[in-house]
């Protein structure tokens, strides 16, 4: 033991110690292009997606205000024939449209919906509802709604 202090427990061990430099702190930016054109891409591919949602949005507003009105006709089937009629000629072009009356109506509304029930159920009434009064019918304002929703029109290009 000539010249150097002896070191009597881990404490002191631990006190010569040398703190360790801190490291550079790293940096988040993309390091190559690539990362670079992936985030363009994706931006790309959002704004389009955003784009088309916006556009599917405000395409379907009359099915929006035909499902309101239907709310505000409840079961009367002389507004309910009205609400369809208008929605039809808001989706549908007006020279397919305007002139169906009856049973043309009836097969026209059915033919837009996997399940019919217009020529041959409960929506039968909505034919002449606009003509004499008639009863209500309990299951047309759900038929209705149903058609509303359901019925895809022919999209332009």
């Amino acid at each position: 033991m000539s010249g150097t202090a002896e070191v009597r427990n881990l404490v002191d061990l631990l006190d010569q110690l040398i703190e360790p430099a801190e490291p550079e702190a790293v940096s988040l930016m993309p390091q190559t292009w690539g990362w670079a054109a992936l985030g363009v891409v994706v931006l790309i591919l959002a704004a389009a997606a955003g784009y088309r949602l916006y556009r599917r949005y405000r395409a379907n507003a009359y099915r929006r205000d035909a499902l309101r009105e239907l709310d505000l006709a409840g079961d009367d089937p002389a507004l309910i024939a009205e609400v369809l009629r208008r929605t039809a000629l808001a989706a549908y072009p007006r020279g397919e449209v305007a002139s169906l009356a009856g049973d043309d109506w009836l097969g026209f509304l059915d033919a837009q919906i996997p399940e019919p029930g217009f020529r041959a159920g409960p929506g039968r009434i909505i034919a002449t509802a606009a003509y004499r009064p008639s009863s209500p019918e309990p299951s047309l304002p759900g038929l209705a709604r149903r058609w509303v929703r359901a019925h895809r029109p022919e999209r332009s290009a």
